[in-house]
């Protein structure tokens, strides 16, 4: 009987190690994917032009050519990449967690800004591009889209599997088409902080950038979507990031590639084998919709209302989760 016990207890340590190398996979591979999957395809497009494999590129090409305005006219979704298994386990890894707070009404559309950016929105992307977090059974009628840089979608294969997942460009052409021309019930997810916020990313620390990002806003107006906040509590947690100073070269640097690539360069660390976060739980708020009224030109005044309506709904859903969500009574959230 001991003999028994103490093998069924290897056993369930066996399996509990592969589960996590399994989980390491799932997660290391989506950080290759968000680090380097762009620059190879381009890389691997390029150095077929020059062999007997040449006509595939030239297909890619021409195909992209063809299809240039599909990612800002809905994109091509498809359940088959969103229910992966893979996104099982990289859910599992953290875990990812998404919480409901308020029913979104099917017959609505909604933007939903989501915070904080992180390193690499690993919340957003688990909750919004993936079916494995049941946002469809939690929100039924609601179908999530969440809007990344639009340059991502210029770039061969990278394009499909993006589209693929979901996703769609966050340009006002894609953004607008996703909420006046796909029905009703469609929750556009943006990162408002975006290349910005995720420079100010830090264990311990709760900054949102988003004083001065108004579009969002005057887009809700100008289609009547309601605007819902979302936070993601524990993204910050999952790298520890080298903070440079505002006047050393290397913050320079990563301002002037922000300038001119839409996105910034971080310098973070990891857990095991250096590029894996750090395992932290990642929950996901969703925050109670503010109604905001349909208006053809919003004057600035209705920007500004409604931009500080959603400033204030973001304050009171951070404040009333932090707790329960891993962070003490004297965090803070800074809006900056």
């Amino acid at each position: 009987m001991g003999r028994d016990n103490l093998s069924e207890s290897r056993r369930k340590e066996e399996r509990s190690q592969w589960t996590m190398f399994i989980e390491d996979i799932s997660v290391l591979q989506w950080v290759f994917s968000f680090l380097f999957l762009g620059t190879f395809c381009l890389i691997l497009m390029v150095y077929l032009m020059f062999t007997s494999l040449w006509l595939i590129p030239t297909l890619c090409c021409t195909w992209q050519i063809y299809d240039w305005h599909t990612p800002e006219k809905g994109g091509r979704r498809t359940k088959f990449v969103r229910s992966w298994e893979v996104w099982r386990h990289f859910r599992d890894y953290f875990p990812v967690k998404l919480v409901k707070t308020a029913e979104l009404n099917s017959s609505k559309n909604y933007i939903l800004g989501c915070h904080p950016h992180g390193i690499m929105c690993f919340g957003a992307f688990s909750c919004f591009s993936t079916d494995r977090n049941r946002f469809a059974e939690t929100f039924p009628g609601v179908r999530p889209t969440l809007a990344v840089l639009a340059g991502l979608f210029r770039i061969p294969i990278l394009r499909e599997y993006l589209m693929c997942a979901g996703l769609l460009p966050v340009s006002k052409a894609s953004l607008d088409y996703a909420l006046s021309n796909m029905g009703l019930g469609n929750a556009v997810v943006i990162i408002i902080g975006g290349a910005e916020e995720s420079l100010a990313s830090s264990p311990g620390v709760n900054n949102v950038v988003m004083k001065q990002r108004k579009g969002f806003v005057r887009l809700a107006l100008q289609h009547g979507a309601d605007l819902v906040p979302v936070y993601s509590f524990g993204e910050n947690e999952l790298f520890p990031q080298v903070v440079l100073s505002d006047g050393s070269v290397g913050r320079r640097l990563q301002a002037l590639f922000k300038q001119v690539m839409g996105f910034a360069p971080c310098l973070f660390t990891g857990g095991r084998w250096l590029l894996l976060p750090y395992r932290r739980p990642v929950t996901t708020v969703v925050g109670h919709p503010i109604t905001v009224p349909w208006v053809h030109h919003p004057t600035q005044e209705q920007v500004d209302h409604y931009h500080k309506l959603y400033m204030e709904a973001l304050s009171e859903l951070f404040h009333t989760h932090k707790m329960s969500c891993g962070l003490a009574e004297t965090h803070e959230l800074r809006i900056i």
